[in-house]
């Protein structure tokens, strides 16, 4: 998945295998030979060795943060859904989601008429902000813009209940930040006050070309940036907030406006037009307690302001060139190095894979054939949750009751693959082929009720967070599932043409890991039916806690640019998925090349079946990468750099170390390796 600033990768409940992608010239085993970097020693630099002849030859393109194996699938799926649009765009009459869908794209595609309408668009909105002149006012401007879809001071939607997982909770939690996590706010050093500083500028820019005076503007972004900060200050860090724990706090309606009265939740739950409810989940009250403190203490002209700010940047892509330029500049220049403008055609394909995604992922199902890989991934699942089982029964470290219940788990864990079984319903939603802004929004309507709704409601396990042509996979503790879109079944994951041991590495580990999450040091917290449930004994916990230190501690040694050394602690869930998941993956080759009586030796393109496996798995990591997006990424993302899941994962496998003859005392045999799955 391509990784830009302000663009969320996941949903909080949901664990990703965040993914980049990269040229395929398979061979006769399905490696990439073209991509392996012989002058590098593998017991040496296994990442260099695998991936180094690529790197070389694939230079980040200057519209992309960083470039890898995986943007190349990326972009090899965005031209298919380019294909699909246009010819819907031509045909809207041939059906209804033709003309949903094509005319979406033509409305964007359409930047001619775009530049005529300057920054009209956003009048009518920005005149609601402006006539605001009581708090009840506001209260129904913040209720409006949520249903927009742009998240202002908080953050409400429906969430399973961390108590019964199968039923929709209402869910409060922090929000409304312009920087992409909380300390951004306040790190001291030098790049981080810059960041603050271009921040400020940016908004104010911003302000002016949505017709705010220069000086007026410039005063107004520096009251911007203190409201952001005073919310940023109650909020919980990124870190603590893979602690499932710390985000469940069961509050009454009349407990939270009698605690935080400054806002009325009552009054906004009925504006949004949420189902009837008496409890919710605060996430983090500490968030609420300082958004009160804002709401009764800061003037009503720089709430205001801060509403305009919000609704001016969340709509800057539907925008003129200015608008889009100066958005770019700062969320992608600044923050992940990127120099220059994605072609629009690209930035349409994804607009309309945002806003109506199950209803492009069905023409790109029907486009790609899916199903063809749909099989086969399905039986490799099943061998690698036989070895998950396998390996429950023969770790020493738990007990036989926390074994017996983890089982149970295991054998909970459903799965989804490709796509849905039943195609969402965009019929509601209106699409006018010169109305890329209303477009955008009358979607966000759509997608917002549709998320009200939900309040009280069973939850649809068979819905996906994702949509099919994503490069992307993920594991849902509240759900229990491991989910597949039809966007990553393609090479370099998985290939028909691909021998085994290569599908095994790729795919394989693809697959272990999302399935090792739901034992990872968040996912274990979930029970088999996806409540947040102690359901280790202490002594497990304990012993899992000291074993999973190692990577906290393994990982936390690993500076992917100088200065910037990677949170063991928040990549330890990744990193946790990552070692376990391609041991299942390996552990699973050798029964199916037993099964097929293939000797572990036997070579294709001169390397045996091991060292297929091993490659298959790091040629998929093959990326070059920015040292802004590189320090992005360390500050904000749960996944470590390409090179260190690579590197760090094969020197912790003593059958990486029997592939490829290493021995003790080189670098990718690690003194003492870490294990936990």
């Amino acid at each position: 998945m391509v990784r830009n600033a302000g663009e969320t990768a996941c949903a909080t409940v949901l664990t990703c295998f965040l993914l980049t992608s990269g040229v395929y010239g398979q061979s006769q085993s399905g490696l990439d030979l073209s991509a392996i970097d012989k002058s590098a020693d593998p017991c040496k630099n296994f990442y260099q060795y695998a991936c180094g002849g690529w790197l070389k030859a694939n230079p980040i393109p200057p519209d992309e943060a960083s470039w890898g194996r995986f943007d190349v699938l990326f972009e090899s799926n965005q031209k298919i859904l380019r294909s699909i649009l246009e010819d819907s765009a031509a045909h809207m009459e041939r059906s209804s989601t033709d003309q949903k869908v094509g005319g979406f794209y033509q409305s964007c595609m359409a930047e001619d008429e775009i530049q005529k309408l300057g920054a009209t668009p956003l009048r009518p909105e920005l005149e609601r902000i402006a006539a605001i002149a009581t708090r009840g006012d506001l209260l129904k401007e913040i209720a409006r813009l949520h249903a927009l879809q742009v998240q202002v001071f908080f953050d409400f939607s429906a969430s399973p209940d961390p108590d019964n997982a199968r039923r929709n909770i209402a869910n409060l939690d922090q929000g409304g930040l312009g920087l992409p996590e909380k300390d951004f706010y306040f790190r001291p050093d030098a790049r981080s006050e810059e960041i603050r500083q271009k921040y400020v500028a940016h908004i104010g820019k911003m302000l002016q070309l949505s017709g705010t005076a220069p000086p007026v503007a410039v005063k107004q972004a520096a009251e911007i940036m203190r409201i952001e900060t005073a919310l940023a200050k109650g909020s919980l860090d990124i870190t603590s907030r893979r602690n499932p724990k710390l985000l469940v706090h069961r509050m009454s309606v009349s407990q939270i406006d009698s605690e935080w009265p400054a806002f009325s939740f009552r009054e906004y739950f009925r504006a949004v037009q949420a189902p009837a409810f008496s409890a919710l989940n605060v996430s983090v009250p500490s968030f609420q307690k300082s958004l009160n403190e804002v709401l009764a203490n800061e003037a009503l002209a720089n709430l205001k302001a801060y509403l305009a700010w919000h609704f001016i940047s969340a709509s800057a892509r539907l925008l003129t060139q200015s608008f889009v330029d100066e958005n770019f500049d700062f969320y992608s220049r600044t923050l992940t190095g990127a120099s220059q403008l994605r072609p629009r055609w690209k930035r349409c394909v994804s607009a309309v894979d945002d806003e109506l995604g199950e209803a492009l992922g069905r023409l790109f199902v029907e486009r790609t054939n899916a199903q063809e890989g749909k099989a086969r991934t399905l039986q490799i699942v099943a061998a690698i949750e036989e070895q998950m089982k396998r390996d429950i029964n023969s770790i020493a470290w738990m007990s036989p009751a926390t074994k017996k219940r983890a089982q149970v788990k295991l054998a909970a864990v459903t799965r989804k693959i490709g796509f849905p079984d039943h195609w969402r319903d965009y019929s509601s939603v209106k699409i006018a082929g010169s109305d890329y802004f209303g477009n955008w929004y009358r979607a966000n309507q759509f997608e917002s009720r549709r998320d009200m709704a939900k309040i009280g409601q069973l939850v649809d396990r068979n819905e996906w967070e994702m949509t099919p042509p994503t490069v992307n996979a993920y594991y849902s503790p509240t759900e229990n599932n491991i989910n597949f879109p039809a966007g990553i079944l393609r090479p370099p994951f998985y290939s028909n043409d691909a021998r085994d041991a290569v599908n095994y590495g790729a795919v394989g580990s693809v697959i272990g890991h999302e399935l090792t999450h739901g034992f990872d040091d968040e996912g274990r917290q979930f029970d088999a039916d996806g409540n947040l449930k102690d359901w280790w004994l202490k002594s497990d916990r304990d012993r899992f806690v000291k074993l999973a230190d190692c990577f906290v501690n393994q990982y936390g040694g690993y500076s992917p640019v100088p200065g910037a050394e990677i949170n063991g602690r928040l990549t330890l869930g990744e990193n946790t998925a990552d070692n376990g998941g391609i041991r299942l993956a390996y552990l699973a080759l050798l029964d199916d090349l037993g099964a097929k009586s293939i000797p572990l030796g036997e070579k294709q393109d001169n390397f045996t079946q091991a060292q297929q496996f091993f490659l298959g798995f790091a040629q998929v990591w093959c990326e070059n990468e920015r040292p802004e997006a590189a320090r992005l990424q360390v500050e904000t993302d749960p996944h470590a750099a390409a090179e260190f899941r690579v590197d760090g994962t094969v020197s912790n496998m003593p059958e990486f170390s029997q592939a490829f003859s290493c021995k003790a005392g080189d670098k990718m045999v690690a003194v003492k390796a870490c294990r936990v799955w």
